[in-house]
């Protein structure tokens, strides 16, 4: 990050700011977190409110691969920069999918190792086998499943947010000429490069885009002014809204609604049907809810139903 002129800022930014700035800059700069680094997580309740351990199942966890759970641990590969479903809290990983990841492993037998990576690294990281399975807010499209499964446990849409009292009359329908941040490898650069080729077809100007390594430098540039509004998935700024005192607020409804998915190898068979199993397991069980519950995440993108992508 740029020194000098930005340090009054910094000064007045809230916790979850600073505490991604801490991540950030523990990079290098890059904004990617401590890359490389790990920890595992044995037990849910990283954050306030306990939601209690999760019983083993033999049968699912006996279709867990054995080269995969032979060391006691499935390897996860997750950007941990996007709270509340992913960061970093005094050292530790902490979140909604951390939580919900831990419980899996619970109920698999297993240990979750959550190794913290770049996020447009991850993908290619499971294809590579450097991850066992990935879990950091990955939604589920057309793309992806033509290199990865997906096993769905959320729905979330997009979100706007920007400064409190929209000082640049951001529009989700218009945002031509206007600075915007989001985060790499997201969903939201497709839609904003859509949003693009309307604004320059219309003979408007075109959106400035700031694409950023981690979510919390992209919640960063728009507390320090330097965009006019971000662009990121809904829980993502509900949370960014709450933990700004009254910074940041967020613009019309979340749109593009689809949901989230664990990312494995592609053809997972037995592996995938444990995994879908375990958060079935979970949902059933009420566990599921009292990790939604713990993070404030929305009611309404709950899943009753978890699911394989593509079907088996």
């Amino acid at each position: 990050m740029a020194r000098g002129t930005q340090l009054k800022a910094i000064a007045l930014l809230p916790a979850f700011a600073l505490v991604g700035l801490t991540v950030a800059c523990g990079a290098g700069g890059s904004g990617a977190g401590n890359v490389g680094t790990s920890s595992s997580s044995s037990a849910p309740g990283t954050g306030s409110g306990d939601v209690g351990a999760v019983a083993k199942d033999d049968a699912l966890a006996a279709m867990v691969p054995a080269d995969v759970k032979s060391d006691g641990k499935i390897v996860v590969g997750q950007d941990q920069s996007y709270p509340p479903n992913e960061f970093v809290d005094n050292g530790k990983p902490a979140g909604f999918d951390v939580d919900l990841g831990t419980a899996i492993g619970q109920v698999l037998g297993v240990q979750m190792d959550f190794q913290n990576a770049s996020f447009d690294g991850i993908i290619p990281g499971v294809g590579a086998k450097k991850y066992e399975l990935a879990m950091s807010s990955f939604s589920i499209n057309a793309e992806r499943l033509q290199s990865v499964d997906m096993i769905s446990y959320y729905s979330a849409g997009t979100s706007l947010a920007v400064l409190k009292g929209n000082p640049d009359g951001l529009k989700l329908d218009d945002l031509c000429g206007k600075k915007i941040a989001v985060q790499k490898g997201t969903t939201q650069v497709e839609d904003l490069d859509k949003k693009n080729a309307a604004c320059t077809g219309a003979g408007k100007p075109a959106i400035e885009v700031t694409q950023l390594q981690a979510q919390t430098d992209v919640n960063l540039a728009l507390t320090a002014k330097r965009v006019q509004g971000e662009l990121a998935d809904s829980p993502v700024i509900d949370y960014a809204v709450k933990q700004t005192n009254g910074q940041l607020e967020s613009v019309g409804a979340p749109y593009d609604t689809a949901p989230y998915g664990i990312v494995l190898p592609k053809n997972s068979g037995d592996y995938g049907k444990a995994i879908q199993g375990a958060i079935q397991k979970l949902i059933d069980s009420g566990a599921y809810k009292k990790i939604l519950d713990k993070w404030g995440l929305n009611a309404a993108g709950a899943v009753t139903k978890s699911e394989i992508n593509p079907a088996s």
